[in-house]
């Protein structure tokens, strides 16, 4: 049999992606059969139920309306055969065949459109530029040198004790926001910015006060009013599923002025935390027991973070547009509905993004299914399928697993959650791009320390970023630039990919190769909710466009050794050199361009 259906076709799913509820989706399946055709899905874990499908002279027609949100599977029988999800989300027949999914999202969801169409700006902040000299307390080092190694080496218990510094703060946030603005940044993620113990800050002691060795309460809102001023958003790290152990709740070693859990029993904290044998075996994250783990459950804790006076409500109030939520996965699915009704009562406009590392839409974890992106959760997760997607093609000189990755996010997303998602390429828990693209390997922490890239492999590696980074630039979703990337900074896992801001070695050319790639979002409104079509597309090579009718990017990514020709109407004009081509363009080997109907 002749059969034809792929769900990113209009003509075969009339709505692209996940459907709200009380939509209705009309699916046509195209073919010379006459056999009869089923359409079966079935709700996550519910009855398999059928539709027959009407048959017309070319094709099969069945349409549905849900009206509970969820994820759903289907599948068709045709002619008693099965038919289900193939390559590049092609039908194919398989007894043993994988179904499609449609995810069934709440009739009022809506993702924050100041976020779309933007670029984000990801900043660890003790590491990016020291505005004015903060001492540290005791028990803390600050480093001389601001071009220092971070320390790496455990001391003599063999524990790395994230106590080293290097200055970062607010004051000196804002004083590059001239900086980010000539990069075209609309918002800023910052990584942990309350009081904590280590340079990292994931382990909280007060979630009420800013790290003193940030600034002051004056110092954050003079920065939260320069960011306003320079249209530029601001959103926190929401750490909620464990605290440090240093900390006013848990309070380990009495640094603080009230009873912790750790002291007694009878600390109004000590619900909070899970003891095994009290006080010193306790639950934490991945067992390291300076992060002791919360019990988001817990009545007191939840009202803590989400209530009226809460810790989310706080921040909002000061100014935030919103939290990204550390390890998503791990924060049960009604404590992530507090904090986005939470972040909404404030600011209607809040953006709640989740760190989810897989397929968001039917992620399992920790053996439930998750409803991340239902309507009453998140607005959106970080991009890191996209992420490796990009790496794997750029490196193996193979587009299919773009392809495909892009394929799944097409489908199982919704579109509102699609033009949200935070697309990276690199950020604190992975080695830095241009690392990754040198493919360089270290075996050690100490060879780590010590390997760079040679000149050669660094231009061989900045090439590659740059396609790398025209894709992040020009694919549905928001790019999120990890500090340092634009400039060519180094690094492997951490604490390397954390280094200080290299001020004084910038790679000039390619933070003007990245400035334009901002201009070009900032330039046109496509960005933020344009259609993807797949023009063209070998092994080596894919060719896409977005347009929102008006405005038109064309993208030609090609990893071979070939010549390939596109032929249009009228003038394009190629956004990173101002060439003006007429009906014809060549894409040349191992180049990417981006041609587009408007100039920047």
């Amino acid at each position: 049999m002749n059969i034809y259906f792929n769900p990113l076709d209009r003509a075969c799913k009339s709505i692209t992606g996940g459907i709200r509820q009380n939509e209705t989706v009309v699916f046509h399946v195209f073919g010379d059969s006459d056999e009869p055709c089923l359409f079966v899905y079935y709700k996550d874990g519910g009855e398999a139920r059928y539709l027959h499908m009407d048959r017309s002279e070319k094709c099969w027609t069945a349409q549905l309306c849900l009206s509970e949100t969820g994820l759903y599977f289907y599948y068709f029988l045709i002619g008693g055969s099965k038919a289900g999800l193939g390559k590049f989300r092609n039908i194919e027949f398989n007894e043993k065949i994988a179904c499609y999914q449609l995810l069934v999202y709440a009739a009022d969801f809506q993702t924050p459109a100041w976020f779309k169409g933007g670029v984000m700006y990801q900043i660890f902040p003790d590491r990016f530029y020291k505005g004015k000299d903060i001492p540290v307390a005791q028990g803390k080092r600050l480093h001389k040198n601001w071009n220092e190694m971070p320390e790496f080496r455990p001391n003599e218990q063999g524990k790395v004790l994230n106590n080293d510094f290097f200055g970062g703060n607010f004051c000196g946030i804002r004083q590059k926001l001239p900086y980010l603005k000539a990069l075209g940044v609309t918002s800023i993620y910052c990584n942990p910015v309350f009081e904590a113990y280590s340079n990292h800050r994931y382990d909280t002691g007060d979630y009420m006060r800013i790290d003193p060795l940030l600034g002051t309460e004056e110092d954050f809102s003079c920065f939260m009013d320069e960011c306003e001023k320079a249209g530029i958003r601001v959103v926190l790290d929401g750490v909620f599923n464990h605290t440090g152990d240093n900390s006013r709740y848990f309070n380990k070693y009495g640094t603080y002025d009230e009873v912790g859990a750790y002291q007694s029993r009878d600390s109004k904290y000590y619900a909070w935390y899970n003891f095994k044998k009290f006080p010193d075996k306790y639950e934490s994250w991945w067992g390291i027991d300076v992060l002791p783990a919360v019990n988001e459950t817990c009545d007191s804790y939840a009202d803590f973070i989400t209530g009226e006076d809460g810790v989310i409500r706080h921040w909002m109030r000061r100014g935030v547009s919103g939290f990204r939520l550390d390890v998503a996965d791990e924060l049960p699915d009604g404590f992530i509905v507090k904090i986005r009704e939470a972040e909404k009562s404030v600011r209607q406009d809040a953006l709640v993004i989740g760190e989810v590392w897989e397929d968001a839409s039917n992620k399992v974890a920790y053996g439930k299914r998750r409803k991340y992106l239902q309507g009453t959760e998140l607005d959106s997760v970080m991009n890191y399928p996209l992420k490796e997607a990009i790496i794997q093609t750029i490196r193996g000189k193979d587009v299919s697993v773009l392809r495909e990755t892009i394929g799944m996010l097409r489908d199982n997303y919704p579109k509102c959650v699609l033009d949200s998602l935070m697309n990276i390429l690199g950020t604190h828990d992975t080695a830095r791009i241009m690392t990754v693209l040198g493919g360089k390997p270290a075996n050690n922490k100490e060879e780590m320390s010590r390997i760079s890239l040679s000149q050669e492999e660094r231009e061989e590696a900045k090439s590659l970023l740059k396609m790398a980074a025209m894709l992040q630039f020009t694919l549905f979703g928001v790019p999120c630039i990890y500090y340092g990337d634009e400039i060519g900074m180094e690094g492997y896992g951490d604490p390397f990919c954390r280094h200080t801001f290299c001020w004084d070695q910038t790679d000039k050319e390619l933070l003007a190769f990245y400035q334009k790639l901002g201009k070009m979002r900032q330039k046109s409104k496509l960005f933020t909710e344009a259609d993807y079509t797949e023009l063209f597309a070998d092994k080596t090579c894919l060719v896409y466009e977005r347009t929102n009718g008006v405005d038109q990017i064309i993208v030609a990514l090609n990893l071979g050794n070939d010549l390939y020709d596109i032929k249009y109407n009228g003038k394009l004009f190629d956004i990173l050199d101002g060439g003006i081509y007429a009906e014809r363009f060549t894409i040349s080997p191992k180049t990417c361009t981006i041609l587009s109907n408007f100039t920047i």
